[in-house]
Order: C-alpha cells, then sequence, then structure tokens
C-alpha cells in the first residue's frame, strides 16, 4: 500500500468508507490479479495528488468476499468511488489515470 492509501476491511468499512467526511475511492484488488498490479501506481498517484479533497483504500477481494458481493463486483480491478455512504462512480477493469481522472474529479468537493 502507499503511504496516502489506507486498508479497507469488513470491520473498518463502515466507519471509513461509509462514514467518511470525505469521498472514498476503494480499489478491490487481489495479489494474483495483473491488471490489480497494473493499476496499483496509479490508485497511489490519485491517493497523494488528491489528497485533503479524497481518501482512498485498497480492499484484499480474497479476504472480503462479503463486500464483493454486497456491491456486485464479477471482476478485478474495481474501483468504487463513495461519497455520502453511496456508490456514485464505478470503473472495472484498467484504466489509464486520465480516464479514472476524469470520472472521479466531478464527485470531488
Amino acid at each position: 500500500m502507499g503511504n496516502k492509501t489506507f486498508e479497507v476491511t469488513t470491520d473498518n468499512f463502515e466507519n471509513e468508507v461509509l462514514n467518511s467526511e470525505q469521498p472514498v475511492l476503494v480499489d478491490f484488488w487481489a495479489e494474483w490479479c495483473g491488471p490489480c498490479k497494473m493499476i496499483a501506481p496509479i490508485v497511489d498517484e490519485l491517493a497523494t495528488e488528491y489528497d485533503g479533497q479524497l481518501r482512498v483504500g485498497k480492499l484484499d477481494a480474497d479476504e472480503h468476499g462479503e463486500l464483493m458481493t454486497r456491491y456486485g463486483i464479477m471482476g478485478i480491478p474495481t474501483l468504487l468511488l463513495f461519497k455520502g455512504g453511496e456508490v456514485v462512480q464505478r470503473i472495472v477493469g484498467y484504466k489509464p489515470k486520465g480516464t479514472i481522472e476524469n470520472d472521479i474529479t466531478p464527485h470531488l468537493n
């Protein structure tokens, strides 16, 4: 995990994601997933560049399957942007940084 990202777990999900004052981008990933490894540096860059406007968490899909089911995630990587406890943007698969920024910036305060 990058220095600006945090680990999302089933135990801290409600407090850290749903109840967050700031929008939270959650990266659903797994160690064995090639595209997850490709998108990881982009996720870390977003965490640094949007620090103060956006929190960025990483959720290990293998360890937290119930959250995968709850949000209908069928493939990884999937990025979900939560704002006010609701999913406001879903990004599935590897995307270039510019595409991700275009998808998330309209939701930032």
